[in-house]
């Protein structure tokens, strides 16, 4: 069933179970987050800009997206707010609306296909994929670049482990869009299997450049 959502479109990736802090500082997004906190839901969508930028309009947006819930809002006294969203939903927009007075968007649930077989190996390759990322995070680490950390803990649940994998490794927006939008977990642990096979082998290149 599809619904008119408030939608807010960012230069990142929200992945379901993730957690997005924001300043909000831009009049029609001060708007948007207090017709949120009158809401019965608290919610709004997150979709990717493509190109363009988050601040002014015109911006391309991605057709795939995640509803987030409001969990902390903190008003400024100058009518800023600083506020903690949580995703809760992967989202697929329908059709955008006239952006008055905030970007909004008919927009669907999109839950995952299952899983091709089985799905015996899942947890097998969520374990590998776990291996691969943390990897990564360590080289980036060594190169000195701004990384999270590596010791976070990975869900159980092989669909949120996914997500969090995704949201750890040393990627870009364009990957993580790309993850979000695969059809099931297998398909997403696949994704980011390919994405990491070109980030690795940077990486070890410009360890071994910096070393000579």
């Amino acid at each position: 069933m599809s619904d008119t959502l408030p939608m807010f479109p960012l230069g990142s990736v929200l992945f379901p179970g993730g957690v997005l802090p924001l300043h909000v500082f831009e009049p029609r997004y001060r708007t948007l987050v207090h017709d949120c906190i009158d809401s019965a839901t608290h919610e709004f969508g997150v979709v990717l800009i493509a190109r363009g930028s988050e601040v002014g309009g015109g911006d391309d947006r991605t057709m795939v997206g995640t509803r987030a819930r409001l969990v902390e809002v903190a008003e400024i006294p100058d009518g800023r707010y600083a506020v903690v969203a949580v995703g809760v939903q992967r989202i697929r927009v329908v059709q955008w609306l006239p952006d008055d007075p905030y970007p909004q968007a008919l927009v669907e649930p999109w839950p995952d296909e299952p899983v091709p077989g089985d799905g015996g190996d899942i947890a097998v390759q969520v374990a590998a994929t776990t291996a691969r990322v943390r990897r990564c995070m360590a080289l980036a680490t060594e190169l000195g670049d701004p990384i999270g950390d590596s010791t976070t803990p990975v869900s159980d649940d092989p669909g949120l482990a996914a997500f969090q994998l995704a949201t750890l490794a040393p990627i870009g927006p364009l990957d993580r869009h790309q993850i979000l939008a695969a059809a099931h977990v297998g398909e997403r642990l696949d994704v980011l299997d390919r994405v990491l096979d070109d980030v690795e082998a940077l990486l070890r290149f410009r360890l071994d450049t910096a070393s000579q």
